[in-house]
């Protein structure tokens, strides 16, 4: 599969490239991204360069498509759909906490989601949203986008560090109305 740039308001979504390898080196240091995403922990200069190398895997084979978020050029963070394939794809995200809670996140997904329910884009059936039990910010994200909480997958996350921990699940469908429901995790 060819690479896609996907742009919003603010926004250009454009798969990583060598030039963003000190960035997401950077931003994977914080402990929130080492917490509740696969990242290796510690993580390495070499796990950057790993990580945009799988990128370009991924749209090759059409496994998966990751792109990395900028607002005015600067890397604010990273979404992709994973796990590609019957129809369906798990989004997946983080953010640079310099960006954090200025709306960027949703405005990405909303442009993936977008593309990957659309024809001209993936075309899928269903997209998935997974994170670590407790991953409230993350949760709340999913919501915002519509994701309608659908249950606990015991010892069903394993992050970076081989620890495996309980995780959540939500999925959107491209009929659904993508307003925010009620999840019984977050307390609503």
């Amino acid at each position: 599969m060819e690479p896609v740039t996907l742009t919003t308001a603010r926004l250009v979504l454009s798969p990583p490239t060598d030039a963003d390898i000190d960035a997401v080196f950077g931003a994977c240091q914080d402990r929130d991204i080492q917490r509740y995403t696969t990242v290796p922990q510690p993580y390495e200069r070499e796990h950057a360069v790993g990580f945009v190398a799988k990128s370009a895997q991924g749209w090759e084979s059409g496994s998966e498509t990751i792109w990395a978020i900028r607002l005015n050029g600067a890397l604010t963070g990273v979404v992709g759909l994973h796990r590609l394939g019957g129809g369906s794809g798990e989004i997946g995200y983080w953010v640079v906490p310099a960006y954090r809670k200025k709306g960027i996140l949703t405005e990405a997904c909303r442009a993936v989601i977008d593309w990957g329910f659309s024809p001209e884009g993936l075309g899928l059936a269903r997209i998935e949203w997974r994170a670590v039990a407790g991953n409230k910010k993350s949760a709340r994200a999913a919501r915002a986008l519509g994701f309608r909480y659908e249950g606990l997958l015991r010892s069903g996350m394993t992050n970076g560090g081989g620890r495996r921990d309980d995780g959540w699940i939500a999925g959107l469908l491209p009929r659904d109305d993508r307003e925010p429901q009620p999840w019984e995790v977050l307390g609503d």
